[in-house]
C-alpha cells in the first residue's frame, strides 16, 4: 500500500446464513482530496461488531452492495481544510472498512479524541469506544444497577460483554455472571477478569446453568445486561428478582439466519415479577461520552482495568476479522490495526 492509493472493503454478495468470505471484495482507490469544510483521515484502527450483520441483509438503512462498508474507526489527519481539524489530530469517526476517509467535525459522530496519556489507542473503540458506552449507558441509565446487586451479563467475554464487567465491578455490584461459548473463555472470566461465576452455554441449557451459578451466591439476579436474546433472556427472566431490570443489548440467538422466536416462553413473568426490560441503542447515550471517559481514564491509567481487545494486524485481515468476530474467535472487542 502507498500514500497515493487507498483501499475499502465492498460488500458484493447478500450473506445466506454466515457471511463468507466471498461476500466482499477488497478494492483499490485513489486517496481522496479533501474538499472545503472535510478533512482527509488515514485510518488507524478499525472495529469490526456483530451489528454490521444485520445491515448486510440490505433494506432501509443497510449496506449497499458495490460500495464501502462503514463502520467505527480512529485514524489521524493528515490534511485538512475542516477549520475544527488540524493535521495530525487523532479523530473518532463512522467511516471504517477502509484505509483513508473523507471527514467533517460534528457530522455522523465525528469528533477529535482527547488522547489520554497513558490510555492505548485501543481503548478509543473498546472501553472507551461504542462498545463501553453501550455497557456504561445499560448500567447506568437503563438498569440503574446499584451498590451491592447481583448481575448476569450474556456473551460477556465479548466486546460489550467485558466492558460491562469492568463497570458493574467499578460501580459496586456484590456478584457478577457470565455466559460465554468456549471453556477458555470461561476461564478467562472468572481468572483473568474477575467475574465471580461464569459458564459455556454449551453445557446445557442456559436457564438451568444460570439458576445454579446465581444459587451460589444467595440465589437470584437483579440487573441482566443481554446481548443474545433467546434461551439467555428466558433464563435470566426465570431468575431475576422482583423488580429485576432488563438491558437488552443485542440478540446475538438471532443473527445470520437464525429465525427463533426472541420472545421467551416465560415473558409474562415480566409482569408477575414487576421486571423492567428496556432496549439499549448507543446512538441515544452519546451525550454521556465524557463522563464515561471521566469515569474510566483513571482506571486504565492505573491498570485496574484493560482495553480487552484482540486485534487483526492489516488492513487485509478486515474480512477475516469480521468474520471470526461472528464466530467467536475474539477475546473482548475484536479490532483491525491498519498498517501502510
Amino acid at each position: 500500500m502507498t500514500t497515493q492509493t487507498g483501499y475499502a472493503v465492498h460488500q458484493i454478495a447478500r450473506p445466506t446464513g454466515f457471511p463468507t468470505a466471498d461476500d466482499f471484495a477488497y478494492v483499490r482507490t485513489p486517496v481522496p482530496t479533501p474538499a472545503p469544510g472535510t478533512a482527509l483521515v488515514h485510518n488507524l484502527l478499525l472495529s469490526v461488531d456483530p451489528y454490521h450483520r444485520g445491515l448486510m441483509d440490505g433494506g432501509e438503512g443497510g449496506f449497499e452492495l458495490g460500495t464501502p462498508l462503514e463502520g467505527r474507526a480512529v485514524g489521524r489527519v493528515v490534511a485538512s481544510r475542516d477549520p475544527g481539524l488540524a493535521e495530525g489530530d487523532l479523530v473518532f469517526h463512522r467511516r471504517g472498512w477502509r484505509t483513508h476517509a473523507l471527514v467533517t467535525l460534528g457530522v455522523d459522530g465525528t469528533r477529535r479524541l482527547r488522547n489520554h496519556d497513558g490510555v492505548p489507542l485501543e481503548a478509543y473503540l473498546s472501553i472507551l469506544g461504542g462498545t463501553g458506552l453501550t455497557a456504561y449507558a445499560a448500567l447506568t441509565r437503563t438498569a440503574a444497577l446499584r451498590e451491592g446487586e447481583d448481575l448476569f451479563v450474556s456473551a460477556a467475554a465479548g466486546g460489550v460483554g467485558t466492558a460491562t464487567g469492568h463497570i458493574a465491578r467499578l460501580l459496586g455490584a456484590r456478584r457478577i455472571i457470565g455466559s460465554a461459548g468456549s471453556a477458555a473463555k470461561v476461564a478467562h472470566l472468572t481468572g483473568e477478569l474477575g467475574f465471580d461465576a461464569a459458564f459455556d452455554y454449551h453445557d446445557g441449557p442456559v436457564g438451568e446453568q444460570l439458576a445454579q451459578a446465581a444459587a451460589a451466591g444467595g440465589g437470584g439476579i437483579d440487573v441482566y445486561v443481554d446481548n443474545v436474546g433467546g434461551d439467555h433472556l428466558e433464563g435470566a427472566i426465570d431468575v431475576l428478582r422482583e423488580f429485576g431490570r432488563i438491558a437488552w443489548v443485542g440478540a446475538i440467538s438471532m443473527y445470520n439466519g437464525d429465525r427463533s422466536p426472541a420472545a421467551p416462553r416465560n415473558l409474562f413473568e415480566v409482569v408477575h415479577k414487576s421486571l423492567r426490560l428496556e432496549g439499549v441503542l448507543v446512538r441515544h447515550h452519546t451525550n454521556l461520552q465524557d463522563e464515561l471517559e471521566e469515569f474510566l481514564v483513571p482506571h486504565l491509567r492505573s491498570g485496574r482495568i484493560g482495553t480487552d481487545t484482540t486485534v487483526a494486524q492489516g488492513f487485509d485481515h478486515t474480512v477475516e476479522a469480521f468474520l471470526g468476530m461472528l464466530h467467536g474467535d475474539n477475546l473482548g472487542k475484536m479490532l483491525v490495526r491498519v498498517e501502510g
